[in-house]
């Protein structure tokens, strides 16, 4: 492999420390605050890297975002060049309001192989290693692929579950599930953390769908590669500008359904610290005037594990 161990663990530590300076604001009814905490924390502790960083999944444009912009340059500029995605913190209401599942997120790879997504809505699934690829497909309807997954993992309809987020977009393909009496488990936030919930049995999650982030597709593409899941997304343009951007950063095709080795071209590590407890990790702890963290990680066709780890509490 020729991300090192050390690369992997110093991005632990990045998304660690970010996650603990936004759970000062848990609770607190200020998202922004949570954020900015994150972000400048993220974005100070890669600079102390020997990388010749550069973010491709960020906090928006540059005319959006003074830090974590895409195309924003990070590291010492002298050692491994690698593409950073970022979410400093996924859920924000969540963080704001003390509620499950406030994650900050990390994914890198070697330079150009991970996908540069617009920031617009993508239409995506994902599903178990267990489900045959060919079984389910964003061209299906949602019908054949239900069926077609309680046939490949030999169970009944009413024990299939989907995970979607709740939004008035969804409600007519929550109201298709609802008649196919399926299990339903709808999430108010978290497209990441919900993507990834295919991975593993022990989430009962057989397929996650819906429309979400574009940005969000990429990083939950980049923690799926490690276990052998299948992912589709395709991008949805509303306006005009987001054609606009879409073509400037290369997509040809706006119609295109992507695979995941398509989002996902090489060696790929992805972190998640949890600042909120979830159905991932659990989240930042303090005990004895220390933090604890727990981060889970994956590291292309090599490594899936949650780290704990703590810190000092200084103040």
């Amino acid at each position: 492999m020729s991300i090192s161990k050390g690369l992997v663990n110093s991005f632990v530590n990045i998304t660690s420390k970010a996650a603990i300076a936004a759970h000062k604001y848990v609770g607190k009814k200020n998202k922004i605050l949570a954020d900015k905490a994150a972000v400048d924390i993220m974005r100070s502790e890669i600079n102390k890297l020997d990388i010749d960083g550069k973010i491709v999944i960020g906090e928006g444009e540059l005319d959006e975002a003074p830090m974590l912009y895409i195309g924003e340059k990070l590291g010492s500029g002298k050692g491994k060049s690698i593409d950073i995605a970022v979410d400093p913190v996924e859920g924000t209401n969540f963080v704001a309001n003390n509620l499950p599942g406030g994650i900050s997120v990390i994914a890198f790879s070697d330079r150009n192989h991970l996908f540069n997504a617009p920031e617009t809505y993508m239409n995506k699934i994902a599903i178990n290693k267990s489900i045959p690829d060919d079984a389910v497909d964003l061209d299906n309807s949602i019908k054949k692929n239900i069926l077609n997954i309680a046939d490949a993992r030999n169970k009944d309809v009413s024990n299939v579950r989907v995970c979607i987020l709740d939004r008035p977009r969804h409600q007519k393909i929550i109201n298709e599930l609802l008649n196919l009496k399926v299990k339903l488990k709808l999430i108010k936030d978290g497209d990441v953390a919900g993507a990834i919930l295919v991975t593993d049995d022990k989430y009962d999650v057989d397929i996650y769908l819906g429309i979400g982030g574009g940005p969000e597709g990429v990083l939950a593409a980049a923690a799926l590669d490690a276990f052998g899941c299948k992912f589709q997304g395709r991008f949805l343009f509303e306006t005009k500008n987001d054609i606009k951007r879409a073509k400037d950063m290369g997509i040809k095709d706006l119609d295109k359904k992507y695979e995941l080795n398509e989002i996902i071209k090489g060696e790929t590590v992805f972190c998640a610290t949890g600042i909120t407890d979830g159905d991932l990790v659990k989240g930042v702890s303090i005990i004895n005037n220390e933090f604890y963290t727990e981060t889970f990680v994956t590291h292309t066709n090599s490594y899936k594990n949650v780290i704990k780890s703590r810190y000092p509490k200084l103040d």
